[in-house]
């Protein structure tokens, strides 16, 4: 979350909400079949690829945009443009804070304006059309364009590219928004007075530049102005705490004509956010949030026009800077870094743009990215919208230096076709703990503008699949899938790729798997299963970033940092391989994130010699980086003896008296039930406690090779474990000593 110093908004067109919410189920099979035009590889609601297209780019910071007729204009903080691909200093042409755009070309077109001051740095930090399409206004901080003197606010004649010089009045200090009707031009920002009188934040004037009486004076910065559809109202986002003397934090409604607070939001928005964009469509009005500190609002807002009340809101954070509404979907351009309050992603790194339904908060799949760039930085700052040659066009502008991967810096640009971007290709696994059949398992690919993808899976070099079915999936969910083959004998091999497809793109066929069916069940998984391991990780893959479930609940596991693959011998007989981690950065999570498992056992196999110490396995609240909120763990002390630990008031642990860092396999596994914690190594119990039977209630994932160990007793130097791990289980009970021990002697198959 960030503080700005300001941003620009308006000018852009309005677009009816047509959408119905989407409902999200992840993983969830279906008999939906793939479509053949180009919009069947998009889930609905959404109508725009993720794949960026060429288009030119400014050395600094894009922070407004227009358009009209198949022409995007910019303004921000830059000084020249350059051809797409291009490194910086190369191909470039001078471009004084302004250019303009061919829509459907990503290239400039003739129009050439300079905005500059005498001493400083000028910037355009806001642009709005005329509803004709025939005046650019211009605001933000400047003194003149091609030369003409003007005071932070200009108007140009779109027909001429030249400003119009009978539109001249005096802005104070820098304009950071602007929205035009066919007789009114409304803005707002930094300053004070307007035309040599007082306009707190915010003020309006007519086409001919004259001031008008309209009145709604803020207290702090005016960073958003947007009128109604009916143009009756105007909406007002910015840093202010009061309108015309009434609170109202953030947001404020206002008569169109004559400026008076007709609705106010007091402890609508905490006081650590502000609105930093709106827009509007025939029935809502949207806003984007940033805040600061605790307790912020970094999310977006829908509001009914009917009563301007709220329809719903998301409470991701990482601040919102832009908004804009396309076919039912509003895009929106953020740093996200954690949606898990509202069911999305959890903490981890930044995602730039986002989609959501007019109608539902729930994140759309529809994820192309930026970086942050330069500037504060953040990422994305505004967008506009416009149609051209039978196409329609998202231009994204910012603060970004590459997008989806590829250097790309302060301008961007997504159409409605062609989609050309094909699914990740599928990591596949194979288990033969069944005899009589092979079960065929696979991790869900990642498609960055479709959630619902078809898989075909092809046996034996055949070119026609045997099996076709759908799944959905995001970047964060990725949930396992699985076919069991039952067209098969015992002692035969046989071999399965798998492809992953949108409807219009297919992935490649993932390298081949192949297994030899099992006559008779393996004993140790067989039990473990029969004791109702509710997730099972037996390491055999050959290589992905796939840990499959053995279980029917399909909780299959992440692996991080490309830990190593195939390792032997196994722990356990008739157990193929097992998988080592560097005690760096190298572990695994669950895919799926569980509620407090308030009576539980964890079952791992280790072997090490490490002297650093480091998590085995535990739960925590989040995947893509160390938690803040973890227990449930075992883990290894520097001098080997391992430790079992929850948090209950305080971290409550038991110890082994011995040391397991002997570079030999020990089986491991913790209990916590009605009769307290405990601690079995070789199936003997080792360290225990009847004092504690609860543990720290919060949701989280189940990680296994490192996490977060800070302020827990004897914290080991490494919070990752390096060593070999094989046959992790999790149960949804606490096992007894004679199932644990019954484990253990199955080690020999």
């Amino acid at each position: 979350m960030n503080t700005r110093t300001g941003r620009r908004t308006g000018g852009r067109g309005r677009v009816r909400a047509a959408s119905a919410a989407l409902c999200l189920f992840a993983g969830a099979l279906t008999a939906t079949a793939a479509g053949t035009s180009p919009a069947a590889a998009l889930t609905p609601p959404v109508s725009l690829t993720a794949d960026d297209l060429t288009t030119w780019q400014t050395n600094g910071i894009v922070w407004s945009m227009a358009t009209t007729d198949g022409v995007v204009y910019a303004g921000g903080t830059f000084s020249t443009v350059r051809p797409p691909d291009a490194a910086p200093g190369t191909g470039e042409r001078p471009a004084v804070n302004f250019a303009a755009f061919d829509a459907a070309t990503g290239a400039p077109t003739g129009c050439s304006l300079s905005f500059t001051m005498s001493s400083g740095t000028a910037t355009v930090r806001a642009l709005a059309l005329s509803p004709d399409g025939r005046t650019l206004y211009a605001g933000g901080q400047f003194g003149a364009v091609n030369g003409e003197g003007v005071s932070n606010f200009a108007a140009v004649d779109t027909a001429t590219c030249t400003p119009r010089k009978d539109f001249k009045i005096s802005v104070s200090a820098t304009v950071r928004a602007l929205d035009a009707t066919a007789d009114t031009v409304y803005l707002g920002g930094d300053f004070t007075s307007v035309g040599g009188q007082t306009r707190n934040k915010f003020a309006a004037v007519t086409t001919s530049a004259g001031l008008l009486p309209w009145t709604a004076h803020a207290d702090e910065v005016a960073r958003a102005v947007q009128v109604t559809p009916d143009g009756k109202h105007v909406a007002l986002g910015g840093d202010f705490f009061t309108v015309n003397g009434t609170a109202t934090h953030a947001l404020a409604v206002v008569d169109a004509t004559t400026g008076a607070l007709t609705t106010s939001y007091p402890g609508f928005i905490p006081d650590t956010s502000t609105v930093q964009d709106l827009t509007t469509d025939a029935t809502g009005l949207y806003t984007a949030n940033e805040g600061t500190g605790g307790g912020v609002f970094d999310g977006r807002i829908a509001i009914d026009l009917d009563d301007y009340r709220q329809r719903w809101r998301d409470t991701c954070l990482g601040a919102t800077q832009a908004v804009l509404v396309h076919s039912g979907v509003l895009y929106s351009g953020s740093h996200a870094h954690d949606c898990s309050s509202m069911g999305g992603f959890p903490d981890q790194p930044r995602r730039h743009l986002l989609a959501q339904s007019v109608n539902d908060p729930a994140l759309l799949p529809w994820f192309p990215d930026t970086n942050d760039g330069i500037g504060e930085p953040v990422g994305p700052r505004v967008m506009t919208q416009t149609d051209k040659g039978g196409h329609h066009y998202l231009w994204v502008g910012g603060e970004f230096t590459t997008v989806n991967g590829s250097a790309q810096q302060g301008l961007t640009r997504f159409a409605d076709g062609p989609d050309t971007g094909a699914p990740w290709v599928p990591n596949v696994s194979l288990s033969t703990v069944t005899p009589g059949r092979i079960d065929v398992n696979w991790q869900t690919s990642f498609d960055t503008d479709d959630g619902e993808l078809t898989y075909r899976i092809y046996k034996d070099g055949a070119s026609t699949p045997v099996h076709t079915t759908t799944g959905y999936s995001v970047f964060w969910n990725r949930p396992q899938l699985r076919w069991t083959d039952t067209d098969v004998a015992p002692g035969e091999t046989h071999s399965y790729r798998i492809t992953a497809s949108d409807g219009t793109n297919t992935s490649a066929k993932s390298p081949a798997r192949s297994a030899t069916v099992a006559a008779t069940a393996e004993r140790y998984p067989a039990r473990v299963l029969a004791d109702g391991a509710s997730l099972y990780w037996r390491y055999d893959e050959e290589g992905s970033t796939f840990a499959a479930d053995t279980t029917a609940g399909l909780d299959s596991g992440f692996l991080r940092n490309g830990p190593a693959y195939r390792q032997t011998p196994a722990a356990v007989a008739g157990g193929s391989t097992a998988i080592g981690f560097d005690g760096g950065s190298e572990y695994a999570y669950s895919n799926r994130r569980h509620a407090q498992p308030v009576r539980f056992s964890v079952e791992t196999w280790i072997r090490t010699t490490t002297v650093r110490g480091g998590k085995i396995i535990g739960f925590g609240n989040l995947t893509m980086q160390n938690s803040t909120r973890l227990d449930k763990h075992v883990y290894m002390r520097d001098d080997g003896r391992l430790v079992f630990g929850v948090y209950a008031g305080g971290a409550r642990t038991v110890t082994t008296p011995a040391a397991y860092n002997d570079g030999t396999w020990h089986h491991v596994v913790a209990t916590q039930g009605t009769g307290g914690m405990a601690l079995y190594v070789d199936g003997q119990l080792r360290a225990f406690s009847s004092l504690y039977t609860t543990n720290e209630n919060y949701a989280g994932y189940w990680r296994v090779g490192g996490d977060n160990l800070s302020g827990w007793p004897n914290r080991p130097t490494s919070n990752f474990f390096a060593g070999q791990i094989d046959e992790t289980a999790v149960y949804p009970t606490a096992l007894s000593a004679s199932q644990v021990s019954a484990h253990y002697a199955l080690r020999t198959g």
